[in-house]
């Protein structure tokens, strides 16, 4: 027995560091566009080699993201869709939404541009020509931030859609997939420009509407309420959102472009 004492003792000192490892994890929903954007990709190994917090992400739609949290099943929310984070805090899921970044929406079409909607700068119009013409238009039809604010557009522009109109698609995917479906059916698709920037399968598609300032996509990072759920990981997610609003936060997401563009634009509050 005595010669088995050093080997417990060295699993118990590898249990306890492997312990120690998994404490330091935190758990993210976000929406898609952080990641297949390649923010993510970009940003995370910054903050993980300063603050030896290991960051693993789940990557879904907004609407998804936030369940995810009012679930308990993550310590932090990254998300697009200001409207829904406000409900959010108010139902007690967190206590704090922080802005963090923003870009915007572009609208892509094929470069034919059946609906004739290129070179405008107004949503609302755009998206009546696209309804007049019954042109195809892929929506992602997930209730991700991306998918809300398509639907905000659609309503203020008088148009009521439905997936029952043979030209209006949804996918019920996130903004790659959706963007891979545009290409192949050569169909107008809402977009934020980091995934579009990102994206290679273009085919015919070109942005045809963009600069409208109804576009304006802000991100806002919220902490999993600890109170309602004791399992958050209170220190360590605090610490990284912390780590987003500070200038080296900011600095490092518009240190990120792909091709010299910029991909989102730090605006957190000082």
């Amino acid at each position: 027995m005595k010669k088995l004492a050093p080997f417990f003792l060295a699993l118990g000192i590898l249990w306890g560091s492997a312990h120690a490892a998994e404490e330091k994890s935190i758990i993210v929903s976000s929406t898609t566009s952080t990641e297949q954007s390649g923010l993510f990709g970009y940003l995370l190994p910054i903050f993980e080699k300063k603050s030896g917090i290991k960051v693993k992400v789940v990557a879904v739609g907004t609407g998804q993201a936030l369940d995810i949290g009012r679930r308990g099943d993550a310590d932090v929310v990254f998300v697009h869709d200001k409207p829904a984070e406000e409900i959010f805090v108010a139902e007690g899921y967190s206590t704090k939404r922080s802005e963090v970044m923003y870009n915007d929406f572009i609208l892509i079409g094929p470069k034919s541009d059946p609906a004739k909607i290129g070179g405008g700068k107004d949503i609302q119009i755009a998206f009546q020509k696209i309804a007049t013409s019954q042109s195809p238009f892929i929506s992602r039809g997930d209730k991700s931030g991306t998918n809300a604010a398509e639907l905000r557009y659609w309503k203020d522009a008088g148009i009521a859609v439905s997936s029952s109109s043979p030209w209006y698609k949804e996918t019920g995917s996130g903004m790659g997939p959706a963007l891979n479906s545009a290409s192949a059916m050569n169909a107008y698709i809402l977009a934020d420009r980091g995934t579009w920037l990102s994206f290679k399968n273009r085919g015919d598609l070109v942005i045809l509407v963009q600069g409208d300032p109804k576009l304006f996509n802000q991100y806002g990072v919220m902490l999993v309420n600890p109170i309602k759920f004791p399992q958050v990981k209170k220190v360590e997610g605090q610490l990284f959102i912390d780590w987003l609003v500070s200038k080296e936060g900011q600095d490092a997401i518009a240190g990120y472009k792909i091709d010299g563009q910029q991909l989102f634009f730090p605006n957190a509050k000082k």
